[in-house]
């Protein structure tokens, strides 16, 4: 269950958006402070969030074994989803990023002056859950297992969902010259190559759950 939720954070946390936001704010004046609170205000959405869903789908009981086809059905229909946006995503021609042109949306103006409200704020707003967060944490909220264990597999996804805010925060601590350079290089990197790798993960991921689910309703009981 772990594992299987932890992959699909994975997937969650590919975020260009959240390491070029992370490279500007350790590029601040006061980098730890900014990049704490973007930090904290990532991992309190993700928590928040998940929470919120599996209370949710607990209270709906797709835990409990007399929900079983409701369960899998809904991994399913997860699973159809992820191959639907990752089939969309292939077919469509990618335009190439223009960062002299860049649209100045609502972040764009809050990261213009770093600051540790507006961070969090970011935070928040960065990490509002995706499909592919809703689908892990899913994994946790449909499993027959221990409220400790869910509470364990679900830091497990929440630390993942932000593993490209944290890691770099804390990359800088150690080495700031070496992570800025090494952080901007990795977010052209990402940039050029992100759409790709959500491609993949997406069809990949999203094969694992659509066999998972008709597995489930076709021969489990």
């Amino acid at each position: 269950m772990i594992l299987q939720a932890a992959g699909l954070a994975l997937l969650a946390a590919l975020s260009p958006t959240a390491l070029l936001v992370g490279a500007v704010y350790l590029g601040s004046a006061r980098p730890r402070l900014v990049g704490t609170l973007y930090l904290a205000g990532a991992i309190l959405m993700s928590l928040v969030m998940g929470l919120v869903v599996i209370v949710i789908l607990r209270n709906a009981g797709l835990n409990l074994h007399r929900q079983h086809s409701a369960r899998y059905g809904l991994r399913l229909g997860i699973g159809v989803l992820m191959l639907a946006a990752g089939a969309v995503l292939a077919m469509r021609k990618p335009k190439m990023p223009d960062p002299e042109k860049t649209k100045q949306g609502l972040v764009s103006r809050m990261i213009a002056n770093p600051a540790p409200a507006s961070a969090f704020a970011v935070g928040l707003l960065l990490f509002a859950p995706g499909v592919t967060f809703i689908a892990a944490v899913q994994v946790i909220a449909t499993a027959n297992v221990s409220d400790e264990e869910s509470a364990i597999a679900l830091i497990v996804v929440v630390v993942i969902n932000a593993a490209l805010v944290w890691l770099p925060l804390l990359l800088h601590l150690v080495a700031p010259g070496v992570t800025t350079r090494r952080l901007t290089a990795f977010n052209g990197w990402l940039r050029a190559n992100g759409n790709k790798i959500l491609i993949g993960v997406l069809l990949v991921a999203g094969a694992i759950l659509v066999g998972n689910g008709i597995y489930g309703l076709a021969v489990v009981r």
